[in-house]
C-alpha cells in the first residue's frame, strides 16, 4: 500500500467519524434499504444449516469432564432442497417465445450462459434460503451474461408483498494491504426516478472487520472502469433483474416481500434429526467390541539382550489389536466381555419418525426420506404415492415461471438498449410493453408414467389426432429434424403404389379397359 493510499484512509477514517464520509455496520442501515436485519439474521441461519456448518455438541464423560466432538449429522436441508430442485426444474426445461426471432435470440442466450444446467443449481439454494435473484450484464466481448445472487445478496428498496421494483445486489470480495485482509463490498442499487428513468448505482464499501461493511470509498480503488451512476431516460421499462421467491407466505415477516426455506420453520425437527443421528453415531462407535483383561496380561516384559520383548513373556495379541483394555483390580479380576448392545432397531425407529415429520413440514409425500421396507415401485406406483410432492411441485412451478418471465424480459431489455455495448449497437428490438408470450415447458419427470404416455399417444396418431412428427418429439427426444428424417425414412420404406396408373385404367363409370390383340 502506497503513503498516499494511507494517507487517504486515514482521512477517510476520521471524516467517517465526523459524518463527511458514509459508514455502514450492515447494509441494512442504509436508509434506502426496505427490509430490517433480522430477516437477515434469519437467512444466515438458514445458510449455516444448508452447508453443514453447525456448533459442535457437549458431553460429559465418564469422569463428570464436559467435552465437546463435532455433530454428526444427516443434512435434510440440502437433501430436500436438491431433491425439489431436480424434479421442478432440470436439462429437459424448454423456454420458447412466440415471437420467432425473439425466440431464437433467447435460446441462444440460455445455451451460451449453460442456462438449464445453472439454474438447477441456484434453485436448490434458492429453496434452501428461500428465494435467489439474477441480473443480465454485458461482458467485455459485448456478450449478454447471467449474474447470480443468493438470498443473502439481494436486498429489497421499492416493494410490496407482490412485486419487487427496486433493489440492491451485494458482492464481497478480499485484498491484502499492508500484510492485513481488506474486506470490500461493492453496492448496485437498481431505482426508479419517476415512471421513464432508470438508475443504476454503484456504491464500494472498505472495511478491516468481516462482520462490518465499513466506509464508502471510491469505486475506482478496485474498479476504475465502472460508472458510478448510470441513467435511462424512456430506454428501459421494465428492472434489469428478477427475484425468485418460494411460495407459502413468510410466518416469520408478514411484511417481508422474502420467502422462506427449508429450514425457516423445520429447525426444530432437523435438529431432532440430526441429534438422534448424532447419538446413534455415537453409540456404535462406543459399543465397538471391548474385553476386560487383567493389567498384567498386557504389561510387557523386560528386555532381554538385543530383544526388545521378554523371550520368556512374549506378546500374544497382535498389535493392532484394540478389543482388550487393562483394567485395575482385586487377583481375581477375570477376563470380562464389557461389549453392550447396539440400540439398531431404536434409533432408526426415532429416525423415521423425525424423518416423516420433515417430508410433512416441508411438502413431501411420506416415504420420499424415511425407510418403508417396500421394494422397487413400478411408475404407477410412484404417481400415485407422489401426489403431495406433486403438488408442492406444482405451487414452485408457479413462482419459477414468474421468474424466468422477469429474466427474459430483462435480457430482452439489455439487449435492445444501444448503451450497454460498447459498439453502441442494439442485438435486437423489443418493446417491453408488448405482451411476451413466454411458454415453459417442464419435464414431469418421475411424475409421468412414460409406458402410459406412450401408448396414450400412440392412440392419438392411429386416431389421427396427433401428427406422427409430435408423437416422435415428445417420447423420444428428437429434435424436430431428426423426427422429420425418421417419418421421410418410414414412407420410403412402405411399398410405392402408382397411382397415374391406376386412374388411367379405370373408366369414370368405375369399369376397366381390357384390350384386344
Amino acid at each position: 500500500m502506497s503513503f498516499l493510499t494511507r494517507l487517504q484512509n486515514l482521512f477517510r477514517k476520521g471524516g467517517a467519524k465526523l459524518g463527511m464520509v458514509k459508514s455502514l455496520v450492515k447494509i441494512t442501515d442504509d436508509d434506502r434499504v426496505a427490509i430490517g436485519q433480522s430477516e437477515y439474521d434469519r437467512i444466515q441461519l438458514a445458510k449455516s444449516y444448508y452447508r453443514d456448518d453447525l456448533p459442535n455438541i457437549w458431553f460429559r464423560n465418564s469422569y463428570g469432564e464436559r467435552r465437546q466432538r463435532p455433530l454428526s449429522t444427516l443434512n435434510v436441508t440440502k437433501l430436500a432442497s436438491k431433491r425439489l430442485a431436480s424434479i421442478i426444474f432440470n436439462e429437459q426445461c424448454e423456454i420458447s417465445l412466440e415471437n420467432p426471432e425473439l425466440d431464437k435470440f433467447i435460446k441462444q442466450i440460455i445455451d451460451d450462459n449453460h442456462f438449464n444446467l445453472q439454474f438447477e443449481q441456484h434453485l436448490e439454494t434458492g429453496i434452501a434460503l428461500g428465494g435467489l435473484a439474477a441480473r443480465p450484464y454485458v461482458d467485455d466481448q459485448n456478450n449478454i451474461r447471467i449474474a447470480w445472487a443468493n438470498a443473502d445478496q439481494f436486498y429489497p428498496l421499492r416493494t410490496n408483498t407482490d412485486n419487487i421494483s427496486e433493489c440492491a445486489f451485494a458482492s464481497r470480495s478480499t485484498r491484502i494491504e499492508n500484510k492485513q485482509t481488506i474486506y470490500y463490498t461493492l453496492l448496485e442499487f437498481h431505482q426508479w426516478d419517476g415512471p421513464d428513468k432508470y438508475i443504476v448505482t454503484n456504491e464500494l464499501y472498505r472495511s478491516t472487520q468481516r462482520q462490518v461493511i465499513g466506509d464508502q470509498v471510491p469505486l475506482a480503488t478496485l474498479y476504475p472502469e465502472m460508472e458510478e451512476r448510470v441513467e435511462f431516460n424512456s430506454v428501459i421499462k421494465k428492472p434489469l433483474f428478477a427475484y425468485f421467491k418460494t411460495p407459502g407466505a413468510n410466518n416469520r415477516d408478514l411484511d417481508s416481500p422474502l420467502g422462506i426455506g427449508v429450514v425457516d420453520n423445520s429447525r426444530n425437527v432437523i435438529d431432532a434429526i440430526n441429534y438422534t443421528h448424532d447419538a446413534f453415531v455415537h453409540e456404535v462407535k462406543m459399543g465397538k467390541r471391548r474385553i476386560a483383561v487383567p493389567a498384567e496380561m498386557l504389561r510387557p516384559g523386560a528386555p532381554y539382550g538385543n530383544n526388545e520383548l521378554d523371550e520368556a513373556h512374549p506378546r500374544v495379541f497382535d498389535s493392532d489389536m484394540d478389543v482388550y483394555e487393562q483394567f485395575y483390580g482385586t487377583d481375581d479380576l477375570k477376563i470380562t466381555d464389557l461389549t453392550s448392545d447396539i440400540r439398531s432397531e431404536q434409533y432408526k425407529s426415532a429416525i423415521d419418525y423425525f424423518l416423516r415429520e420433515f417430508e410433512e413440514q416441508t411438502g413431501f409425500s411420506a416415504g420420499t426420506f424415511s425407510f418403508d421396507g417396500q421394494g422397487v415401485k413400478t411408475a404407477t406406483e410412484v404417481v400415485s404415492e407422489n401426489s403431495t410432492t406433486y403438488q408442492t411441485r406444482s405451487s414452485y412451478l408457479t413462482q419459477v415461471e414468474l421468474f424466468l418471465n422477469q429474466l427474459v424480459t430483462a435480457i430482452l431489455e439489455v439487449a435492445s438498449t444501444p448503451e450497454f455495448f460498447s459498439d453502441g449497437q442494439a442485438r435486437i428490438k423489443f418493446n417491453a410493453d408488448d405482451d411476451l408470450k413466454l411458454s415453459v415447458h417442464f419435464d414431469d419427470g418421475v411424475f409421468v408414467d412414460k409406458d402410459k404416455q406412450r401408448t396414450d399417444e400412440l392412440a392419438l396418431v392411429s386416431a389421427g389426432v396427433m401428427p406422427k412428427k409430435e408423437y416422435l418429439i415428445r417420447n423420444f427426444g428428437l429434435s424436430e429434424q431428426e423426427a422429420d428424417q425418421w417419418v421421410a425414412e418410414v414412407l420410403n420404406e412402405q411399398p410405392s403404389f402408382n397411382s397415374n396408373a391406376y386412374e388411367s385404367s379405370t373408366d369414370l363409370d368405375g369399369d376397366t379397359d381390357v384390350e384386344a390383340d
